[in-house]
């Protein structure tokens, strides 16, 4: 559980279009969670694809979507619903938040 806001990258790390992987050491989840710099802001998503497991970070993001580079199972980025099969469960979310020139992740 988060439990207080972390500071998780700087805006300067993070290009359009990309992500990073925010181990739980930092975050204090149970697990990693993955940052993505989307047209619409930046979001954050637990980092395991609900079909088998794969790593989101990795993939590829189309609007508010992530697209599961192993077998393309889709996620909505904002809710962490399941849109596309084989990904039938919902994903955690996390709020997200920019302050001066860094992204933190909320409680």
């Amino acid at each position: 559980m988060i439990e207080h806001p972390v500071k998780v990258a700087e805006l300067s790390e993070l290009e359009p279009g990309a992500a990073v992987v925010i181990p739980p050491e930092v975050s204090g989840h149970s697990g990693p969670i993955a940052l993505f710099n989307t047209d619409g802001g930046f979001r954050a998503v637990e980092d395991l694809c609900t079909h088998l497991g794969a790593s989101l970070a990795k993939s590829r993001v189309e609007g508010n979507e992530v697209d599961c580079w192993l077998h393309h199972g889709r996620f909505c980025l904002d809710t962490g619903k399941a849109t596309k099969y084989p990904a039938r469960e919902q994903l955690a979310t996390f709020p997200v938040e920019v302050r001066g020139t860094a992204v933190w992740l909320l409680p």
